[in-house]
């Protein structure tokens, strides 16, 4: 399971022309899921976002996590990152998991985000949707199990 995390100041997800999805300050999360991730994959992981120490205290050090800033979490599904681009021009995604595991992994990991008490919103699964976010630093961090 592979996180691409950005600290945002804000992001939505636009499919056909309606918003999904919209927060605030917080984290934009495009998440890839592979065959072989499970669900101890993905608590391993919604704990480690959710407790990501790269928010500003007073003193202008990245020692808070979302919660400690009362965040948001906009989680958007990424099958394209576990792309295999080292055979030739064009990228297999013979890695990504199969649509139905995925989503029901995806699902299970966004239910653990807020289990821990964050405003989590979400994209559309297989829909081709558009991203936008105001990135904040920035800051982009690739989180793994």
């Amino acid at each position: 399971m592979r996180l691409l995390v950005q600290r945002v100041k804000n992001a939505k997800v636009v499919v056909d022309k309606e918003t999904v999805g919209e927060i605030g300050k917080g984290f934009l999360v495009l998440c890839g899921i592979t065959h072989l991730d499970t669900e101890k994959e993905a608590d391993y992981l919604a704990n480690k976002l959710c407790n990501l120490r790269v928010f500003e205290d007073e003193n202008e050090k990245m020692n808070l996590s979302i919660k400690d800033i009362e965040g948001e979490l906009l989680i958007v599904s990424q099958f394209t990152l576990y792309a295999d681009c080292a055979s030739g021009n064009r990228p297999s995604f013979t890695n990504a998991a199969k649509p139905e595991y995925a989503n029901q992994l995806y699902e299970y990991f966004m239910q653990k985000c807020r289990e821990q008490d964050i405003n989590v919103q979400k994209g559309v699964f297989g829909a081709h949707m558009e991203v936008s976010l105001l990135n904040d630093g920035p800051v982009t961090i690739m989180l793994e199990k």
